[in-house]
């Protein structure tokens, strides 16, 4: 894969209610789930990597800094997951074709998905290719860099769900063996499956 193509964006920024503790900073083999996520990127050869800060940001800095991963500053992210990815989407290089949009609680997708959304990405004229597993779309997205401006003016209404379905853009849904775009952290109790998922 052309590491000149493609970034990938990490939505960071949220308060881990439901999880009571901070989802990022969660250790699996002795790794943070941020060090996980980032590292899946740059094993496909991604390593234009933005990640967007919100609460507790103060805490991973210093963990991105040591792995030489830039970061951008939402203040308003208690507006909600969409204030996060306006954020990211404006700081993003836009000399890149597409960005992957990531969330930080998804530690399980396989660098192998990333690889088969970069190389179906060269030979379709999607605006968003979407992996999925067994029919139901997952993470991450792999999102035309064109559409940044008008991500950059949607009202938010609804969320990413509601842009991408805006008029005019073209979304194109990739079936991937892999259970881990469906796999995300939203309490304890998926914590521990996934703790589970690794072991066997």
């Amino acid at each position: 894969m052309n590491e000149l193509k493609f970034a990938a964006l990490i939505l960071a920024a949220g308060r881990s209610s439901r999880m009571g503790a901070f989802k990022p900073l969660l250790r699996i083999d002795e790794r943070a789930i941020m060090e996980t996520v980032i590292d899946m990127f740059r094993i496909t050869g991604v390593s234009d990597i933005l990640v967007v800060l919100g609460y507790q940001a103060d805490i991973l800095i210093p963990l991105l800094e040591d792995l030489d991963v830039s970061w951008v500053l939402n203040n308003d992210f208690d507006h909600g997951m969409f204030s996060s990815v306006q954020t990211g989407a404006k700081s993003l290089d836009s000399s890149r074709k597409a960005f992957f949009l990531m969330p930080a609680d998804m530690p399980l997708v396989r660098p192998g998905t990333i690889e088969k959304l970069a190389s179906s990405w060269l030979s379709h004229a999607a605006d968003v290719l979407h992996p999925c597993f067994n029919g139901k779309r997952g993470h991450p997205p792999l999102i035309s860099t064109s559409l940044i401006p008008p991500i950059a003016e949607f009202d938010g209404s609804g969320g990413m769900r509601a842009f991408l379905s805006s008029p005019g853009i073209t979304n194109l849904d990739l079936e991937c063996e892999d259970p881990g775009v469906l796999t995300d952290l939203d309490t304890q109790k998926d914590f521990q499956k996934i703790i589970s998922c690794i072991k066997t």
